[in-house]
């Protein structure tokens, strides 16, 4: 059921209040248990227009659920997406706070840095190909405001699928060459392998979890901008981090990435 206008805009800040307070709220659904993907989808590019209206600049884009038993865990045939801002990123190597953050998971993914524009309805793997500048490993830290890291679909849609921040490996990597499907990240965390996977985790096909984006924006009348960050999906499970872990990431043949937590 679509919600009313005046109910988006408050779930939005609710949501933009517990990220800037630290702090944890209940998940959307239970005030509003009506409320379906559009409305969630609504929150969120709202939320994003507060945050755009405080400076924040978009720089890209994630996907979340890529993986088939995620999808049948959540009962859904498609996966989600979410936006990334400026206030996201941090640099190769750099120190995150946790103190700013209230239960902190870190993933191994691929990045996508796009040099033309995509639009759909009809992306494939071809046309983001095509359109790719290069990739880089990333981190993604991903950081739901919900209590106990406990929600649903349209409650995480609202939340911006947890997102909360991002580093990007320093060594771009041109696609042509590369097998995105068997290429394999390690994360390890405090010099320990914890974590190991390949791009054939996300939906077979990296480049596929981006066509899938484009396409998904053009149905609410959307396109994925040139230069645009794309977090393709978790290649591996999130693992917790606390301050005094490091976490690193190896991607076969596209260099390292990591991040420090005090």
């Amino acid at each position: 059921m679509t919600l009313d206008r005046s109910i988006i805009e408050n779930c939005a800040l609710q949501l933009l209040a517990a990220e800037q307070e630290v702090r944890e709220v209940t998940k959307i659904t239970d005030a509003h248990p009506q409320m379906d993907v559009a409305s969630a989808y609504d929150i969120q590019e709202c939320l994003r227009s507060m945050k755009q209206a405080a400076g924040v600049r978009i720089v890209g884009m994630k996907m979340g659920l890529t993986s088939r038993p995620k999808m049948q865990q959540m009962g859904v045939d498609t996966p989600i997406y979410g936006f990334l801002g400026d206030d996201n990123a941090v640099d190769d190597g750099a120190v995150v706070d946790t103190a700013r953050l209230i239960h902190p998971k870190v993933e191994a993914e691929i990045a996508f840095v796009m040099r033309d524009e995509l639009a759909g309805p009809d992306c494939d793997i071809a046309k983001v190909l095509a359109a790719t500048d290069y990739v880089v490993p990333a981190i993604e830290l991903i950081d739901s405001r919900y209590e106990n890291f406990r929600f649903d679909l349209p409650s995480v849609i609202a939340d911006n699928t947890s997102a909360a921040r991002y580093v990007l490996g320093s060594r771009p990597t041109t696609v042509g060459g590369l097998d995105l499907e068997t290429l394999g990240l390690v994360m390890e965390k405090n010099g320990q392998v914890v974590e190991v996977g390949a791009g054939a985790a996300v939906l077979g096909n990296p480049a596929e979890a981006v066509a899938m984006l484009v396409n998904m924006l053009a149905a609410r009348g959307q396109v994925l901008p040139a230069g645009s960050v794309v977090l393709s999906g978790a290649i591996t499970a999130a693992i917790a981090v606390v301050a005094g872990d490091n976490v690193l990431v190896r991607g076969d043949g596209i260099g390292t990435t990591s991040m420090r937590f005090v």
